[in-house]
C-alpha cells in the first residue's frame, strides 16, 4: 500500500469517526423528513401543472368546436343563397379545425393520463410521509429516552464527564485535608516536645514537660494496677499509688493480728476470773 492510500485510508476514518460523533440522529431524521416534504411538494406542484395544462386544451377544444359550429352554419346559409363557393371555403375550414380538435383530443387524454398517474404517486408519498413522521417521532422519542437514561447510568457510576470532574475535585480536597491535618499534628508534636519553639508565647519548661511526662506514666500505672486487681492478680493499691507511697500496709495487717490476742490477755489479768 502506498503512503498517499495510507493518509487518504487514515483521513476518511479520522473523519468518519468525528461526523459519528457530531451526527445527531434526531436532526438526520428532521431533515430526511423535511427532503420529503418537499418531494411531496414538488410532486403536487407537477400535478397541478399537468392539471392546468389539461385545462387549458379542453378549453381549446371547446373554442375550436364553437368555430366549426359557425362554420358549419355559414356552409348552410351560403348554399341557401346560392353560393356553393363560400359553403365549400367554410367546410374546408370547419375541416380543418375538426383535425386539430382530434389531435388536441389526443393530448388531452395524455395529460389526463398523466395527471392520474401523478395523482396516484402524490396519494402513495403523502401515505409513506405520513408513515415516516410517526416513526421518526418514535425514533426521536427513544433515542431522547436512552440518551436519557445513559446519563443518569453514567451519573450514578461516576465515569461521566462532569462527574468525573467533581469526583477528581472532590480527590483533590480529601487530600489536601489529610496532608494539612498531618502537618499540624507534627508541629503540635513538636511544639509539646520542645523540638520547635512557640514564639506567640512563653518558652517551653523542661521541667514542666518531664512532670507532665512522668503523670502520664503514672496515669498507665494506676490504669494497669486497676486492672489487674479485676483480673485477681493482686490488690488495688490506688491509695497507695496516689500518695507516692509503697505497699505495706497488706503486710503489717497479719502482725497486728497476731498482736491482738496478747493484748486482751494483759487486759484480763486484773480481773477475777479468766
Amino acid at each position: 500500500m502506498s503512503v498517499m492510500k495510507r493518509l487518504s485510508m487514515i483521513f476518511k476514518s479520522k473523519a468518519n469517526r468525528a461526523l459519528d460523533k457530531m451526527e445527531d440522529p434526531r436532526e438526520t431524521l428532521d431533515y430526511s423528513y423535511q427532503r420529503q416534504l418537499e418531494l411531496l411538494q414538488k410532486v403536487r406542484r407537477g400535478v397541478a401543472d399537468v392539471a392546468t395544462s389539461r385545462k387549458r386544451v379542453e378549453l381549446q377544444i371547446t373554442g375550436l368546436e364553437k368555430q366549426a359550429q359557425r362554420y358549419e352554419e355559414q356552409g348552410r346559409k351560403a348554399l341557401s343563397v346560392g353560393r356553393e363557393d363560400l359553403a365549400r371555403e367554410a367546410l374546408q375550414r370547419r375541416s380543418n379545425l375538426q383535425t386539430q380538435m382530434a389531435d388536441l383530443k389526443v393530448q388531452h387524454d395524455n395529460l389526463q393520463a398523466e395527471e392520474e398517474k401523478l395523482t396516484t404517486a402524490s396519494q402513495r408519498l403523502q401515505s409513506k410521509v405520513d408513515s415516516f413522521r410517526t416513526k421518526k417521532e418514535t425514533i426521536k422519542a427513544t433515542y431522547t429516552a436512552a440518551e436519557a437514561q445513559t446519563r443518569i447510568n453514567e451519573a450514578f457510576s461516576g465515569i461521566s464527564e462532569e462527574m468525573g470532574d467533581v469526583g477528581l475535585a472532590i480527590q483533590r480536597a480529601e487530600d489536601k485535608t489529610a496532608s494539612m491535618q498531618a502537618r499540624a499534628g507534627a508541629i503540635d508534636e513538636l511544639l509539646a516536645s520542645g523540638a520547635l519553639d512557640d514564639y506567640s508565647g512563653t518558652k517551653a519548661d523542661d521541667i514542666q514537660a518531664e512532670l507532665d511526662r512522668m503523670g502520664g506514666g503514672m496515669d498507665v500505672e494506676l490504669e494497669l494496677a486497676r486492672m489487674k486487681s479485676e483480673l485477681g492478680q493482686g490488690p488495688a493499691p490506688q491509695g497507695a499509688i496516689e500518695q507516692g507511697q509503697p505497699q505495706q500496709q497488706p503486710q503489717q495487717a497479719p502482725q497486728q493480728a497476731q498482736q491482738q490476742p496478747g493484748q486482751t490477755q494483759q487486759l484480763r489479768q486484773p480481773g477475777e476470773g479468766a
